[in-house]
């Protein structure tokens, strides 16, 4: 019998890619989605203190969807460092202008809050439309509830 906890090593971790289309659905499942296989908690390999996780694309994010009254409601809040300098836009405005970044906002949040973090982050690839420049890495398709 074997006592010993298995952990996966840097060099046995196998990296998939998943594209995950965002037309329809809502802004948080998706996100939810998208942190998980970043996280690789999908995986039985999952290990806390190392990045197991796979590249996500998500594609049609400007087609999103937020329900009750978040498009008006929601704030998002960014700050220059200057006096004054906090500026705050509404869901509705930064899904007409910047999609993309609306994403990455919902995603990153979920994401560890450190170092470990960042590392997964760059792992996302997010675009407005329902082109992107992945192709040759053959991603395979995750549904999203």
């Amino acid at each position: 019998m074997n006592n010993t906890t298995y952990s996966v090593k840097k060099n046995d971790i196998e990296r998939k890619w998943y594209i995950i289309d965002a037309e329809g659905k809502v802004l948080g499942r998706v996100a939810t989605e998208a942190a998980k296989l970043l996280r690789g908690k999908h995986k039985p390999t999952y290990t806390t203190h190392l990045d197991v996780g796979d590249h996500v694309i998500i594609i049609n994010c400007a087609k999103v969807v937020l329900t009750g009254k978040k498009l008006d409601q929601k704030i998002y809040r960014s700050h220059s460092g200057y006096i004054g300098g906090m500026k705050e836009t509404t869901a509705r405005e930064l899904l007409a202008k910047n999609p993309e970044k609306m994403m990455m906002h919902a995603i990153v949040g979920m994401l560890p809050h450190n170092s470990l973090g960042r590392q997964m982050a760059k792992k996302l690839r997010v675009y407005a439309g329902s082109e992107h420049e992945n192709i040759a890495q053959k991603p395979e398709v995750w549904e999203v509830k």
